[in-house]
């Protein structure tokens, strides 16, 4: 007992000093647009993603679960809190609603952390069966989970601490990243070797329908994750070693790639605004690229992390979860 109680010490003091205080911001880059890194703060593990809600952004981080910053000050963010007891598997993916977090962590499916009370997390329920979970997103009351050759499976939150499984879909290759069209018809999956997969869930009936397969488009590389513009029907896809790759699916029947953008690394996550991607691609650190005109992406700000994985961002800041480096903050340029 006392061996146990003294690992459990010594793990609890590596976590505390590794979470220490941030570092110095960097001089500027030439090459990065404007775009500065304004601080960084040490994980207690190993970071993976990110979501941002008012001024605490919470961190999936593989074996150590999930870990909770303030950001009031960006320039000094400071570790708030962190969980890992009862949250099972290595969490590599995060979504949230309200004051409920979510974390897949792979054959270990999906951990649930009330976080209402962000100083004294409290975990709600672990273990859920929508596995092996790989990435997850949120639908008004619905949680979908991509779950690699299994497909996707859905789950209703109306309570978000405890969700009810109900239907899902089958899926070409290993399903990652999922988002929908802003009617909420329309599911887009990105499914690792097989590209991108769109599906009708125009008839939903609350998560217990049969959702056909619309359009499919292969891709290069291995899809990760993948949004939509808010200004035509064009996808962009994280596509591993292929970088960005960008879909024109206006016609079900003839989805094609328009436009690709490999800034070196690995595409991991992407986020669209304001006619930019924003992209984190694991050693090639963050890459923001104009896709102003679809057909010609180009690179208009590269910042160098050594590990970038998970990618959030507000009007003024970009927060991205560096495997290595735990959290590092990037001013946007005005």
């Amino acid at each position: 007992m006392k061996r146990h109680i003294l690992f459990f010490f010594i793990l609890g003091l590596v976590f505390f000093i590794r979470c220490g205080k941030p570092t110095t911001p960097e001089s500027l880059n030439p090459d990065a647009g404007g775009y500065q890194i304004i601080s960084r703060l040490p994980a207690c593990a190993y970071a993976q993603d990110i979501v941002k809600k008012d001024n605490l952004v919470y961190i999936a981080q593989g074996e150590g679960g999930l870990l909770i910053i303030s950001v009031a000050d960006p320039a000094h963010p400071q570790t708030l809190t962190w969980i890992s007891e009862g949250v099972k598997g290595y969490s590599n993916n995060i979504a949230m609603k309200d004051s409920v977090v979510y974390l897949a962590a792979g054959t270990y499916g999906i951990s649930v952390i009330n976080v209402a009370d962000p100083g004294h997390p409290v975990v709600t329920a672990s273990n859920i069966s929508m596995k092996p979970a790989r990435g997850l997103h949120i639908m008004g009351n619905y949680l979908f989970a991509a779950i690699s050759e299994q497909g996707v499976k859905i789950a209703n939150i109306d309570d978000p601490t405890q969700p009810d499984i109900r239907g899902g879909m089958s899926t070409s290759g290993y399903a990652h990243g999922i988002t929908n069209s802003a009617d909420s018809n329309y599911l887009f999956v990105a499914g690792g070797e097989m590209g991108l997969s769109i599906f009708n869930i125009s008839n939903f009936q609350q998560g217990f329908g049969n959702y056909s397969l619309t359009a499919w488009c292969d891709t290069p590389g291995y899809a990760e994750s993948v949004t939509i513009s808010d200004k035509g029907s064009i996808a962009f896809l994280a596509c591993g070693t292929a970088g960005l790759q960008i879909i024109d699916y206006s016609d079900s029947s003839d989805l094609h790639i328009v436009g690709s953008y490999d800034g070196g690394g690995y595409a991991k996550k992407l986020i669209y605004k304001n006619n930019k991607i924003y992209m984190t691609a694991e050693l090639g650190g963050l890459q923001i690229i104009d896709v102003s005109d679809v057909t010609k992406p180009a690179l208009i700000g590269k910042v160098e992390t050594q590990y970038a994985l998970g990618l959030e961002m507000d009007e003024k800041y970009i927060y991205v979860a560096d495997e290595e480096e735990g959290l590092v903050i990037i001013s946007i340029p005005e």
